[in-house]
């Protein structure tokens, strides 16, 4: 499999969009947020120890073994994103929005026995759905550059090969980026040579450049998942997960001579589409214990997803424009390739203390290393990549807590989360820092649960090689949770 090389490619977080499976995916779709019901995203998702929510079955499915009746539950949900772009001391600011379905959910409840003297009080079944990932997102990169050109990297990577190696190569090795930068006179020998290039744009001129990148998609998580209350003490629970991956992203990158100061070149654009398909298997097992009337204990392993079959299409497509009114595209063939992925294994601790009956207040810690990702194919090892992997990623932990305090029927819940940053050394930043509320009213066989999650991340973003876009990135997600129990 052919990659592009940028220097500092490990920094990337998006990235430029390559056609090819590399470590950039693997952090992607390894990557997880809570996500559910209403009550648990509005406490931040720190319900490791305190269970009877569907969303715990995608977190400590020791949760379902808390409850004691049937329950269903629905949660649509509204998601807008914003990302604003500092690049050659430009800004730019962009943002998109997207209605979903967060969560929905059936759990059933059976009592064995009603004796006073059993030891296995209820039994649990549950099956439905939790959005864990949201890849919708609108970004804008713009800024005026005097140093290089995006056409840099396609002299450099052409350089040493024969013109007619590219020029005859459309369905091949350089068929997505060298053969289109050919046929369309960003690149063509110098006089006496046939395997040393230059470019249509002058390093040093003055060009402007804009990227846009739009994607969008998600990640959604079905579970099914087996519960058990041992004396109203000890609850143990464990779940399958399917989790299904749809990713889309479409950009388009341009290079213009806007002040007209390069000689016979007017424009430029590079075009690339990528879909990413494919769905794959995990476990979880968890507990909580009730130590006290007051404290709760929690804890889960997850083992690692196993996306056994990943589809990738992608499409890549070239255009010029130049004083003398010529214009040339070229496009190349649609790109398939099926791969596995495995990302790694998690595991998480929780504690909770309730206060009177009426509050409560509960953390939770979560440890991941991502570094320990794994690309695989059937024809081709992915030994770079996964290097690359291991080299660029590393050990994080995850913070999760939450507050409710409950009048009569009604509850105010209060939450914060932070996402430990997955790169090595601080090769870019990458946490991810939440801010979530809501409210709730609960009657004995009907609930209905609003919240609201607010998260910030700053992240670089790299066009070429050390070509850095400053990103900070929000998202405001706002829930609504109607249940019904029996």
């Amino acid at each position: 499999m052919k990659r592009i090389l940028l220097i500092l490619a490990a920094t990337l977080i998006q990235g430029f969009l390559l056609f090819s499976q590399n470590e950039v995916d693997a952090l992607r779709y390894s990557k997880t947020s809570f996500g559910g019901t209403a009550r648990y995203m509005s406490m931040g998702g720190a319900f490791g120890a305190l269970g009877a929510d569907f969303s715990t079955l995608s977190s400590n499915p020791g949760g379902i073994g808390l409850y004691k009746k049937s329950e269903i539950t629905f949660s649509p949900s509204v998601y807008f994103s914003k990302t604003v772009s500092d690049y050659q001391s430009s800004t730019s600011e962009e943002m998109k929005g997207n209605f979903n379905i967060s969560n929905v959910g059936v759990v059933f409840v059976s009592q064995p026995e009603k004796s006073s003297t059993s030891v296995l009080k209820y039994l649990q079944f549950g099956l439905g759905l939790n959005r864990i990932n949201n890849f919708n997102r609108r970004m804008v990169i713009e800024g005026e550059n005097t140093e290089n050109s995006m056409i840099d990297t396609y002299v450099e990577d052409a350089n040493g090969i024969d013109y007619q190696d590219i020029e005859d190569d459309p369905d091949g090795f350089y068929a997505y980026d060298l053969n289109l930068a050919w046929w369309t006179y960003l690149i063509d020998t110098l006089p006496g040579y046939t395997n040393l290039y230059y470019g249509a744009i002058p390093s040093d001129e003055t060009k402007m450049q804009r990227k846009e990148i739009h994607s969008w998609g998600s990640t959604n998580e079905f579970s099914l998942a087996f519960g058990a209350n041992m004396g109203n003490r000890l609850y143990l629970g464990g779940a399958l997960g399917f989790p299904n991956i749809r990713y889309f992203e479409k950009s388009k990158y341009f290079e213009t001579d806007e002040n007209n100061l390069v000689n016979d070149f007017s424009k430029m654009s590079i075009s690339e589409e990528l879909v990413t398909k494919g769905g794959g298997f995990n476990m979880k097992f968890g507990m909580i214990f009730h130590a006290t009337d007051w404290l709760r204990i929690g804890g889960a392993i997850h083992s690692p997803t196993w996306y056994n079959k990943l589809s990738d299409e992608w499409l890549t497509r070239m255009t010029t424009s130049f004083d003398n009114g010529d214009n040339f595209s070229s496009e190349s063939p649609v790109g398939y390739y099926d791969y596995n992925l495995e990302t790694p294994w998690k595991a998480l601790g929780g504690i909770s203390f309730i206060i009177a009956k009426v509050a409560l207040i509960s953390g939770e810690y979560e440890y991941i290393d991502y570094s320990s990702a794994r690309l695989r194919g059937v024809e081709y090892g992915f030994s770079s990549e996964n290097s690359a992997i291991s080299r660029i990623y590393s050990a994080t932990q995850n913070i999760r807590t939450g507050a409710e305090y409950r009048f009569g029927s009604f509850a105010l819940r209060g939450g914060y989360a932070m996402y430990g940053s997955p790169f090595h050394a601080d090769l870019n930043d990458g946490q991810v820092t939440y801010y979530t509320g809501g409210v709730g009213y609960r009657e004995k066989n009907f609930f209905m649960d609003l919240a609201y999650v607010r998260s910030v991340s700053n992240e670089d973003y790299y066009l070429y090689y050390d070509q850095k876009a400053a990103n900070k990135l929000t998202s405001n997600n706002f829930l609504f949770t109607i249940g019904f129990r029996y």
